[in-house]
């Protein structure tokens, strides 16, 4: 068994042998752990779940969403992404000019009414449309406000003037690599009202050792069936993309997450999954030609022998 993917299982394990139950936001209620650490060696594998299929697509494109610098729903789903769209939509179903279906509260009525969900789907289908090939529509209604993108590229300061840290820190690791502030973060207080959901993933930090540059998350909140694989995924895509461009190899992934929960929703899928037997990770492939992180664009990226368990569907809860 992948010592990374098991990492992740008795993660699982943990939350639902020994979570505390709680209320949330959202109202479908978790089991929930505070404070815990795993580790991913990236010369092991790729750290892709085997134990259930997880669309590499959707991560590499909205890591590159990210990268870019956007906010807007508009470039996931011109990529067949649609991982952000509740929140879009909920922004847009909440507004005074939305005068369709009363859609408030969608994310747990969806799971409790079919005739709810049939007529939710017709609206979101509509509203994905309208962002597709309304460009001012999607410009107030696609867009999710100052999200890891904003924070990353354009991180605004009190004297008006803005700070590119993705850029800055890539320079650090090339320029001065055994700098202690190699630091990204997404946390600012002053935009979280701005925002359609506060970062999860709220900084990162970076480590040049030996030639091998590691990275370290901390997420101060992370959904372990739908979210945490995608950010594990995510954050070591991104370790691959940066070590690229600076002529490193690829180190550790380590994953720090303060509340880590199972929605209560989510309990019987985790268990199918934890009844499963891992399978070998895959490989990552990158387009060698691509010279910077910032140049990269979806088909120079790919996993290689990804043979995973079949996908497990779950709601999200928004």
């Amino acid at each position: 068994m992948s010592k990374s993917e098991q990492e992740y299982l008795e993660l699982c394990e943990q939350i639902l042998q020994n979570g505390i139950k709680k209320e949330d936001r959202t109202g479908t209620g978790t089991l929930s752990i505070f404070g815990h650490q795993m580790r991913f060696d990236l010369s092991e594998g790729f750290p892709l779940l085997t134990t259930k299929r997880v669309p590499f697509r959707l991560i590499v494109s909205e890591l590159l969403w990210f990268i870019k610098g956007d906010t807007n729903i508009a470039y996931l789903l011109r990529h067949n992404n649609n991982i952000w769209n509740e929140w879009a939509f909920k922004k847009w179903v909440e507004s005074p000019a939305y005068n369709g279906p009363d859609m408030r509260n969608f994310g747990l009525r969806v799971q409790q009414n079919d005739q709810f969900r049939q007529q939710y789907e017709i609206e979101m289908a509509a509203f994905k449309k309208r962002i597709l090939e309304d460009e001012p529509f999607a410009k107030t209604y696609g867009d999710l406000g100052h999200v890891y993108g904003q924070q990353w590229r354009a991180w605004k300061t009190s004297a008006g003037e803005t700070i590119d840290q993705l850029k800055d820190v890539i320079e650090a690791i090339k320029h001065n690599p055994t700098s202690r502030r190699l630091i990204v973060t997404a946390w600012n207080p002053e935009d979280i009202p701005s925002m359609a959901l506060p970062p999860c993933h709220t900084l990162f930090q970076f480590y040049v050792s030996e030639g091998k540059l590691s990275c370290q998350l901390y997420q101060r909140s992370g959904d372990v069936f739908l979210g945490v694989p995608f950010n594990i995924a995510s954050y070591a895509l991104l370790t691959h993309l940066i070590a690229h461009e600076c002529g490193l190899a690829v180190g550790d992934f380590i994953h720090t997450l303060g509340d880590a929960h199972i929605y209560l929703n989510h309990v019987e899928q985790v268990k199918l999954q934890l009844s499963r037997t891992p399978k070998t990770l895959p490989t990552l492939w990158l387009n060698g030609d691509v010279p910077s992180v910032f140049a990269f664009d979806v088909p120079d990226i790919r996993l290689e022998n990804y043979e995973p368990h079949p996908a497990i569907k779950a709601p999200v809860a928004v």
